[in-house]
């Protein structure tokens, strides 16, 4: 088939690589987001132009030059890989068989921008990532293919993604293009009832509770490692809490409850977690026994006030 591979960062790169690798199909053009003013190049484009092919950067798809330039391609099939700008229906159609999509998630489960971040948030012991026939909807099309990952009880965020969803999804998207270029690929539609949306997940979504039960409490700070990070208020500034792990030690809830080499253990509803790298305001990561001994921490400090 002509293949359109539309996405940008270092999973679009390197779907496009897997496809260029398999060789059974054409890449006829390469459409990825505008460059930024004083970003680096997406890896996607300079890939891509290190491979010689077409490059296309329109800042929307709806305009009707865009979509004269998507047909020339002649294209059989366009496969968004990590898509951010909107592809409306008279973009999506043109190639002979449509468009596929990947999303980081079972849909119809966590729709939306951040749906790894949600999963872990949530306490899932299961997620996974769908290949699906986008439409007007946000994450709403019929499934194509999906793929389960199980979520163990101390992935984070960058455990979840790059270790396990990361690598099956590049697999996953050689395998929906399989599925199309055989014929009757599957269209199957999500189960509403079953659905759940979550908007970015952003810092003011991310302050710790320590009143909360312990469990929710971990799974907040691991469902934002690396980002955005849980945090917490200590002399009146931010705290960025990262690396972590459970503890069975009680205290108060936001009590500093022991300061060791390993780091500082904090008191939640049920239970403490032992912080072991945070993020200071106006400064980098750092080992939390080096937070500690800079800042002063001490056991009986009350986080979060």
């Amino acid at each position: 088939m002509r293949l359109i591979i539309m996405g940008q960062q270092a999973f679009g790169k390197d779907c496009l690589e897997a496809v260029l690798e398999k060789g059974k199909d054409e890449v006829v053009a390469v459409y990825c987001a505008p460059d930024k003013e004083g970003k680096p190049v997406d890896p996607i484009k300079e890939f891509a132009l290190e491979q010689r092919l077409p490059v296309v950067q329109p800042p929307n798809f709806n305009d009707k030059e865009v979509l004269d330039e998507i047909r020339g391609f002649r294209a059989d099939l366009c496969v968004m890989v990590y898509v951010t700008l909107f592809v409306p229906e008279a973009a999506r159609d043109i190639p002979t068989h449509g468009s596929i999509c990947f999303h980081p998630s079972l849909l119809p489960r966590h729709r939306g921008p951040s749906s790894i971040n949600w999963a872990l948030i949530s306490g899932t012991t299961e997620t996974g990532l769908t290949l699906f026939w986008p439409n007007d909807g946000l994450d709403e099309g019929e499934i194509l293919l999906q793929k389960k990952v199980v979520v163990g009880p101390d992935d984070t965020l960058g455990t979840l993604y790059f270790q396990k969803i990361y690598p099956l999804g590049i697999e996953a998207s050689i395998e929906a293009i399989d599925l199309v270029r055989s014929g009757n690929p599957p269209r199957i539609r999500q189960d509403e009832s079953q659905a759940t949306y979550e908007s970015w997940c952003k810092h003011e979504n991310t302050q710790i509770d320590w009143s909360q039960p312990v469990d929710e409490v971990y799974n907040l700070v691991r469902g934002t490692n690396p980002q955005p990070g849980a945090w917490t208020i200590h002399n009146g500034d931010v705290l960025k809490i990262f690396d972590c792990s459970r503890v069975e030690v009680t205290g108060t809830p936001g009590e500093v409850v022991q300061v060791t080499d390993a780091g500082f253990i904090v008191a939640a509803n049920g239970g403490s977690i032992l912080v072991q790298r945070v993020r200071p305001v106006n400064d980098k990561k750092i080992m939390a026994s080096e937070f500690a001994s800079k800042s002063g921490l001490s056991a009986g400090i009350i986080l979060g006030k």
